[in-house]
């Protein structure tokens, strides 16, 4: 008789059981040995990147398996539904799918995310190891409550449509981008600019107002610290290739640069 298998919970479900932000880190790095130690770090939870990182299906399956249990969105390249359906198949629950500027292209992907009638997942549990091939029990039933969906609002026209992509149904959550953010209105790179902080400060307050999680990214300690206390529920504060490159930079400045 073969084993059942439970799923985790999603990442939807941790945050609303959560008593305060969790905090988590990119993995860009596309290396199973490197998602293990990061998972292994005492954060919250793990970002598998792969719309700029060198990473593909086999690599985050690899990747899933390494960092175990620990709570992990994967963010695709884009919202394309075969993407969606791949990964799910290959057992990402929580997806963030970036570059959603609209409520229309918000409900596309919660669409895909789910099996027909309400969606247009295309059927493959007994192949795919988001069932583990049919392992876990009424998978067919139950899959979109065993899958959480979040989505990046990223452009001065996802700001204005904020509340209305918030409140999508099918969406679990939103993410807000800061850097692409500033590029949109126009402050490329500069990301401790009031325009942009305001724009970042307006999802918050939205998301709250409608009773629907909302994250960001902040590598800078003080922005992280005021967007969490302006309400964020989860933010990403670093990731594997930035603490490497950094790190790497200081010791060839504390060790050579003084002698080039």
């Amino acid at each position: 008789m073969p084993f059942r298998v439970e799923l985790p919970p999603t990442f939807a479900e941790r945050l609303d059981r959560a008593d305060r932000a969790l905090i988590g880190m990119w993995v860009c790095s596309a290396s199973p040995l490197v998602a293990e130690i990061c998972a292994g770090s005492g954060l919250d939870w793990l970002l598998i990147d792969a719309e700029h990182s060198p990473n593909e299906l086999g690599s985050i399956l690899a990747q899933l398996h390494a960092v175990g249990p620990k709570p992990t969105l994967v963010r695709p390249p884009s919202g394309d539904p075969v993407l969606i359906k791949q990964y799910l198949d290959l057992g990402a629950q929580n997806l963030l799918i970036p570059m959603i500027d609209t409520p229309d292209q918000a409900a596309a992907v919660a669409r895909a995310v789910a099996y027909p009638p309400e969606g247009i997942r295309g059927m493959g549990g007994a192949l795919a190891r988001g069932a583990r091939w049919n392992r876990a029990g009424d998978y067919l039933t139950r899959a979109r409550d065993t899958i959480s969906l979040f989505v990046q609002i990223e452009s001065a026209e996802a700001v204005a449509n904020v509340e209305a992509i918030a409140g999508t149904p099918g969406v679990d959550g939103i993410f807000v981008g800061p850097a692409d953010l500033s590029a949109s209105l126009g402050l490329l790179g500069q990301q401790d600019r009031p325009e942009v902080i305001e724009a970042v400060e307006t999802c918050v307050a939205a998301a709250r107002r409608l009773g629907v999680k909302v994250g960001l990214n902040a590598f800078d300690p003080a922005l992280a610290r005021r967007y969490l206390a302006a309400g964020a529920d989860f933010v990403l504060v670093g990731a594997d290739v930035q603490l490497l490159a950094r790190g790497s930079d200081a010791l060839a400045a504390t060790f050579i640069g003084e002698n080039r």
